[in-house]
């Protein structure tokens, strides 16, 4: 059998929809005796660690108010960084001042903040 190359396999995956990954995932997972969502979280804390943190490390995005800009845009861009469904999203717009996520580091905060001020709302990162 010819060793298939590291592009070889990353094209035949472009290929697949994705209900052919899923069931990939599962085959893997099976042959292999592994989980697929367990080294995605181990991952995770490595990134954030540098060679001296200044400042805190984790912090709440905060919902502060909905300043001059459109409720539907703001509940959309809570929905999309949260995960939330659209009446959770909107529950979470309603009920100012809340937490949009918590225990985030300072960089993905800021990279939200953005995206809820373009929205139009008011927001603050403890």
């Amino acid at each position: 059998m010819a060793k298939l190359t590291n592009e070889e396999i990353i094209a035949s995956i472009e290929e697949m929809s994705v209900l052919e990954l899923n069931a990939l995932v599962k085959a893997i997972e099976e042959k292999f005796g592994v989980t697929a969502a367990a080294p995605v979280a181990a991952a995770a804390p490595a990134e954030e660690e540098g060679p001296v943190a200044k400042g805190p490390t984790e912090v709440t995005l905060v919902l502060k108010g909905l300043g001059t800009g459109s409720k539907v845009a703001v509940i959309k861009a809570v929905q999309a960084i949260t995960g939330l469904g659209l009446m959770d999203a909107k529950k979470m717009v309603d009920a100012l001042p809340a937490n949009v996520k918590e225990k985030i580091s300072p960089v993905e905060a800021e990279e939200h903040k953005k995206t809820l001020v373009a929205a139009g709302c008011e927001v603050e990162i403890k």
